[in-house]
Parts: C-alpha cells; structure tokens; sequence
C-alpha cells in the first residue's frame, strides 16, 4: 500500500494523486474523475502518508489503520462514512481500540472510512510485496 503520491486538500472532497510542481502550487489528480487541477501554494494539503490517529499511548499511522480495516473487512468495503455517529465510533473502536476518544473527533473518523472506501474502490490497499515480507520476517523471528 503506497499512500506517499495520494493527498487530501483542504476545500476539496476526495482524494488526488500527485501529477508534478507547477508554477504556483501543486499539479494534481483527482482519483474519482481523473480530472486535473492545479492546488494553490497556500493550500492545505496533506499526504495520507503523513497522517496518523492519535491513541491513549501513541500516534497510529493512517496507512496501519487502513491495513486493520483491510484485515477486518477482508479485503472489502467497510462501512459508510455516512453512518450514525455512534456506529462510526463503535466500529473505529474495533478497528483501533485504544484510540483516543478525546482528541479523534466523529470527523476524522467519517474522513478515515471515507479515504479507505475510495481507495479499496480503486483496489489501491493491497499490501505491497516488502510488507508481506516484513510479515514473514516477524513470523519466523518469533
């Protein structure tokens, strides 16, 4: 799973994949409709990379939340980012269960499931070969 090119942009629903540097800002891809855009300099952007959820111990990268969806959902979508509050809590709690109910908001929650049905969509989770391998390694280490 590589999320270092897939970015949020503050304003714009969505997720888009990194194109190149423009002039004054960012070249970018929208995933849903393929549709290019230049983002403004002065935009938030965010890579899914750099995003992590904070729990009662420590911060949590995106791209292991979405691996324990992954693993809990088989591979499938998970639920709607359109649930009830309290259903998107109980499921986050599943999926990440020490995650900290003071500072994840129902928000980041919505945007977390919303960002993971968009790129299971787009079958862009699957675990890369070098995970796969690290896993192998831990395994045979034990």
């Amino acid at each position: 799973m590589e999320l270092k090119d897939i970015l949020a942009i503050s304003g714009h629903g969505g997720l888009f994949k990194f194109i190149s540097q423009g002039r004054n800002g960012i070249i970018v891809e929208s995933l849903a409709d393929k549709k290019r855009i230049s983002a403004s300099a002065t935009a938030k952007i965010s890579a899914l990379e750099d995003i992590a959820i904070y729990t009662d111990v420590e911060e949590v990268s995106l791209a292991d939340v979405f691996t324990s969806i992954y693993n809990k959902e088989g591979g499938n979508q998970t639920i709607s980012h359109k649930s009830s509050s309290n259903e998107l809590k109980s499921y986050f709690e599943e999926v990440l269960p020490d995650y900290d109910k003071d500072r994840v908001y129902v928000s980041d929650i919505k945007k977390v499931l919303n960002w993971y049905n968009i790129l299971q969509s787009l079958d862009m989770l699957k675990p890369s070969e070098k995970e796969e391998e690290n896993k192998e390694e831990e395994k045979s280490a034990e």
